[in-house]
This record gives structure tokens, C-alpha cells and sequence, in this order.
């Protein structure tokens, strides 16, 4: 059950302070001087107020690799970065390419009850590449799909691409491309440069990425669809998707915390934890995806929160998965990068964080305003504290995050999921089993 909540003081979207009262799952009043009797009152003096944060691009491992992560592990990852919806991509097993697939997490999700789970669909069976998935079935499900994605690989074949593109036009969704070449990444490593040249890795060239994007947002244009770019890396793709939106193409597209911060010169350690796909790259595209997102070429910041258990990065780079976990850091990372820079406002985070990915992703119970009458799905930020990331802040069940050991700004200390705190006083809280089904 919801309890009602008198937050006091915070800082709206990072603007005028003022305060909220939350009863039954939503925002009863926002204005100054509040009071409400009975409620449980929050003192968010100097904290920021943002929308819950939407990721549209997470990975919960369930069904199929439960070692790695659980739908009810990666919520409560999720929560504790003041998330309240993410959207979980289909590389389980089965893969998620069927209605009866989606439904298991979207149900899964609902028993967690820490976040809104929203699956997303593959985009051909298997991921393969070879023929589309059940897409309408998907659609027309109790999940809703209108991500589909093949993730981690390409659809490569570009009649099949445009096949999909056509296809999902009928119920307003959306293709997130993999832009990867995978012809011009075989065995690669690292960035392709100087320094995958000097430690003698296989270099992954920037227009692996760059060529299928400059190929999709032609089909899209083409066909009249929507197209969404996964982990943009590059500065030419920011090149390529600012000139698209200049023609009209609708397109949009994502960058990672971890693009934004960390470079290529990590890899020199050769600690796994800094292998990733896309990899890092340089500083020179570290700072064109901030310059981009900045100016709204890029439209968003998703995590590709990608859990592996230790046996999977304590091993030769070469050998190592791919992927870091950024659930329980994207925040403050987002605050270093671009926030403490002078780049982005609070609001902008609020626009990039929230509210444009929950748009893209067509959910409209998420990133919605702080606003009377709006569902209560909030997190409220400290800006100040700075202090090293450790193996506490994760609440996951794997740990190959790149920031153990960094110090970072920032510290969620409430996230509300529906008038029901998920974190309280910056503690995760254990929710009973079906509280908010």
C-alpha cells in the first residue's frame, strides 16, 4: 500500500524549490507552504525533484541467465539509481521473439515490483538475422512491444532491416539498431587506432558503426518509419544522425554513461571491466557524443546495463565478455559528465533521463511530469556529496562495473515508484512479494 508523502523543498527538474504532496500512486498537489495530516514528510531541501528515470535500454538476463542477473536483481539495480521504468532487451533464452516470451517477463516484472519491466521484442527469430519475429503478435500482446531490437547483433541484411522498418509503421513502434559491420569487427577487441595498435589488439574501426547508421536512416527516410540508434560511439555518427535530422529522417538516438566519460587509454590495464560493444573510444569522440546530446542530436542516455558473472570478465581480455553493469551509476555519471561541466541543466537530464525515452519507447505511465494529478514515479538527487563508488552501491547480482574504486558526485536518496518508495533516506527498500501487482 502507498503511503502519502510531503516532500518538502525540492528542487523541481533542478528549478524553484517546492513542495509535493503524494497520495494513492500519484501527485495530489505541487505549490509552496504545503501540508497534509498524517503524511509522511521528506525534507528535500537542496535536493533535485526529476521525473523516474526511464532506461531504454537495460539487460535483466531472465529467462535463460539468471547467473548473470534476475528481472527482480535488475529492478532493484534499477530502483537504487532512481529508476521506475526500464526496458529489457531480448537476448534471454528463449530469446524474447514471441508474444508468450514477453508476457513471462512483463509478468516477472510485475511480481518484482520495484519498476515498470517493458520487454522488447527481437527483431527476427533467434536474432539471426534471417526472418522477422512474431512482430504483431508481440505488438498486440499484454506487453504492449514497440521496442524491437536483435541488440547485441546487426540486422545486417538491409531487406530484412527494411522489411522490419515497414512492418512496425502498423502499431507506431520502433527498430533500435545494433549499428555494427559485423564483416569489419571479426575478432576485434578494442577501438581501432593508436592504441589498439600499440598493445596489439584488433582494432574495431569507428565505420563499423558509422556505415550501418548512414544505411538505416536512409531505409527510414525511404520507408517513412522509426528508427532508434543503440549506443552511438562516434563522433561521425553524431555526424550522420545530426545531418538525417536535418533532412527529416525520424530518427533518434542514444549514448551510455560510460561514453560519455570513460576512453579507449582504460584499455591499457587490460581489466575487463573496461571491454564493452560498443568499446571506448577516443577523447575526441567522448567529447562529440557530449557535444551532442548536449545539443540534442543525441536525444538520450540509456545504460545497456549488461550484468556477467565474475568467471565471464576475471579472464585474458581477449577471452572476456562484453558489457558493464550502469544501473546504480548512470546518474551520477550523467551529473559528472555533462551536469558539472555546464553542458546540460537538471532539466535537460530530466528530458533525457525520463521523458524522451519513455516517448520513444511509447509508455505513457512513465516520465510523467511532476505535475498535480500525475502518477507519483519520482526520484529525488543529491548533487553535492562526492564519494568512491563501491561494491555496496550495487544491488545487482553481478559486479562488472568500470566505476568500483571511482569517485563520483551525486546520491539518489528517495526513488518513488508509483507513491510507494522504492529507496528511502538512500537505502533500498525490501518491498513484500506482489506490493505493487
Amino acid at each position: 500500500m502507498s503511503e502519502t508523502y510531503l516532500i518538502r523543498g525540492a528542487k523541481l527538474n533542478g528549478a524553484d524549490a517546492a513542495d509535493l504532496v503524494v497520495t494513492d500512486g500519484r501527485i495530489a498537489e505541487v505549490g509552496t507552504g504545503l501540508s497534509r495530516a498524517g503524511a509522511t514528510v521528506i525534507d528535500a531541501d537542496g535536493l533535485i525533484a526529476l521525473p523516474g528515470l526511464v532506461d531504454l535500454h537495460t539487460h535483466l538476463r531472465e529467462p535463460g541467465y539468471e547467473a548473470s542477473e534476475t528481472i527482480l536483481t535488475g529492478s532493484r539495480a534499477a530502483a537504487s539509481g532512481g529508476y521506475t521504468t526500464v526496458f529489457a532487451m531480448p537476448n534471454t533464452s528463449p530469446v524474447a521473439d514471441t508474444a508468450g516470451v514477453v508476457e513471462q517477463e512483463l509478468a516477472l516484472g510485475e511480481a518484482a515490483g520495484y519498476v515498470n519491466v517493458q520487454p522488447i521484442g527481437a527483431v527476427t527469430v533467434g536474432q539471426k538475422g534471417e526472418r522477422l519475429a512474431e512482430l504483431g503478435a508481440m505488438a498486440s500482446s499484454r506487453a504492449r512491444v514497440r521496442v524491437f531490437s536483435d541488440d547485441g547483433f546487426c540486422v545486417f541484411d538491409p531487406l530484412i532491416m527494411r522489411r522490419a522498418l515497414e512492418y512496425v509503421k502498423a502499431f507506431d513502434g520502433v527498430v533500435a539498431q545494433h549499428a555494427q559491420d559485423p564483416r569489419l569487427t571479426e575478432g576485434a577487441q578494442m577501438n581501432e587506432g593508436t592504441v589498439s595498435a600499440e598493445l596489439g589488439l584488433a582494432g574495431w574501426p569507428a565505420v563499423a558503426e558509422e556505415s550501418i547508421i548512414a544505411r538505416d536512416v536512409l531505409l527510414a527516410e525511404h520507408v517513412g518509419s522509426r528508427l532508434h540508434v543503440c549506443h552511438l560511439s562516434t563522433a561521425g555518427s553524431v555526424d550522420i544522425i545530426r545531418w538525417a535530422k536535418k533532412r527529416g529522417v525520424n530518427v533518434t538516438a542514444e549514448v551510455t554513461p560510460h561514453h560519455l566519460l570513460l576512453t579507449e587509454e582504460l584499455v591499457r590495464g587490460y581489466d575487463a571491466r573496461f571491454k564493452v560493444n560498443p568499446p571506448l573510444r577516443r577523447d575526441e569522440d567522448v567529447q562529440a557524443v557530449r557535444e551532442g546530446l548536449a545539443d540534442g542530436t543525441i536525444d538520450i542516455v540509456a545504460t545497456d546495463h549488461a550484468p556477467h558473472p565474475d568467471e565471464a570478465k576475471s579472464c585474458e581480455w581477449p577471452a572476456a565478455a562484453n558489457g558493464m553493469v550502469g544501473l546504480e551509476s548512470a546518474l551520477r555519471v550523467v551529473q559528472q559528465a555533462v551536469v558539472d561541466t555546464g553542458m546540460l541543466t537538471w532539466n535537460d537530464v530530466a528530458r533525457v533521463m525520463s521523458t524522451a525515452p519513455a516517448r520513444i519507447g511509447r509508455r505513457g505511465d512513465a516520465g510523467t511530469p511532476l505535475a498535480a494529478g500525475e502518477i507519483a514515479s519520482l526520484t529525488l538527487h543529491d548533487p553535492a556529496p562526492r564519494r568512491t563508488f563501491a561494491r555496496e552501491d550495487l544491488r545487482g547480482r553481478s559486479v562488472n562495473s568500470p566505476y568500483l574504486g571511482r569517485e563520483l558526485p551525486g546520491e539518489i536518496r528517495w526513488t518513488l515508484f508509483r507513491g510507494v518508495a522504492t529507496v528511502a533516506d538512500g537505502a533500498l527498500v525490501e518491498l513484500a512479494a506482489g506490493e505493487l501487482a
